[in-house]
């Protein structure tokens, strides 16, 4: 009998069979190790500040549910290329909300790199310094681009970790209320656990300026996922299953835009309005008709357009 591909991957990692794959698939099984339903704990604390009169701000918690899990894989069957996760957050067993989204890449040589405010640009890395590499490409809500980091996989020890630094916009907990600094400079361990997984950050807030860059303050982030009984996010499955075809034409939308683009910047608000609540608009809309992939991407685009600088 076949095992279901999570049973498997908790398997190799509790009896140490990581070291028996080849060192991509290995990757792979870490990868998609993230997957499953999961109770949630997100916490913050700052924690140094070079200015001695600076006022650390209150540490920050929050919880949830949220079903982690792949939803593409381009390249061989067996040894994916490229590995789309996605995030949706289910609160009180019913309200779904459309989460982050981490795209893995393979080798991959082309990274958008944050600058400062709603800013990236393109830089392009050498075969040789992504060899055996994994880019993770991490996205907004409305798949928007937010942070791109390229390491190697680590599998000693018994342990199983990716680590990478990358500039990367203000987090959404703390956009709306604080504007004392312009860039988080994150440092990401991603571990995979027999039960879950930590996302491990050390971050700095920086204030960027065209003489050069300053810390205002350094931060620890901690956030456990620990898998738990997938009825959970029963309902976070079915809403996927309905949303699914408009939110892979807007992945699709925005790669086609973002590809040749060696500078991508974005206007905050168009009248009043955000690309994210325009784009769930969109969706609401395509349920009440039969869907039309074609008119879709066309309607994504055009709203998306008008983001854009």
């Amino acid at each position: 009998m076949r095992l279901p591909s999570l049973v498997l991957l908790l398997l190799l990692i509790g009896r140490g069979l990581f070291a028996q794959l080849t060192p991509k698939a290995e990757d792979i099984a870490a990868i998609k190790g993230q997957c499953g339903c999961h109770d949630v704990t997100f916490l913050y604390a700052e924690t140094f500040a070079p200015d001695k009169t600076y006022t650390f701000k209150d540490r920050y918690s929050a919880k949830g549910t949220e079903w982690v899990f792949v939803d593409e894989e381009s390249g061989p069957t067996s040894r994916p290329n490229k590995i789309v996760i996605q995030h949706l957050l289910v609160i009180n067993d019913s309200m779904i909300v459309k989460h982050w989204r981490e795209d893995w890449f393979y080798q991959n040589t082309s990274l958008l790199k944050f600058d400062q405010n709603t800013t990236w640009k393109r830089s392009t890395l050498s075969a040789g310094q992504v060899k055996g590499q994994w880019t993770q490409k991490v996205f907004e809500v409305d798949d928007s681009p937010r942070y791109e980091g390229s390491a190697t996989w680590v599998h000693v020890d018994g342990r199983h970790y990716w680590e990478s630094t990358a500039d990367a916009p203000l987090p959404r907990r703390e956009y709306t209320k604080r504007t004392d600094y312009n860039v988080l400079r994150r440092r990401n361990h991603h571990e995979i656990l027999p039960d879950g997984y930590i996302h491990e950050q050390d971050n700095d807030k920086i204030i960027r300026t065209e003489v050069g860059d300053q810390i205002l303050a350094s931060e620890k982030g901690l956030n456990v996922y620990k898998r738990t009984d997938d009825k959970k996010c029963q309902a976070a499955k079915g809403w996927w299953a309905k949303n699914r075809a408009y939110w892979a034409d807007v992945r699709t939308v925005w790669t086609e835009m973002l590809t040749n683009r060696d500078t991508v910047a974005f206007k905050g608000q168009v009248k009043g309005s955000v690309l994210s609540r325009e784009l769930d608009e969109l969706a609401v809309v395509a349920q009440q008709t039969p869907y039309n992939s074609a008119i879709s991407r066309q309607l994504i685009r055009q709203t998306i357009e008008k983001f854009l600088k």
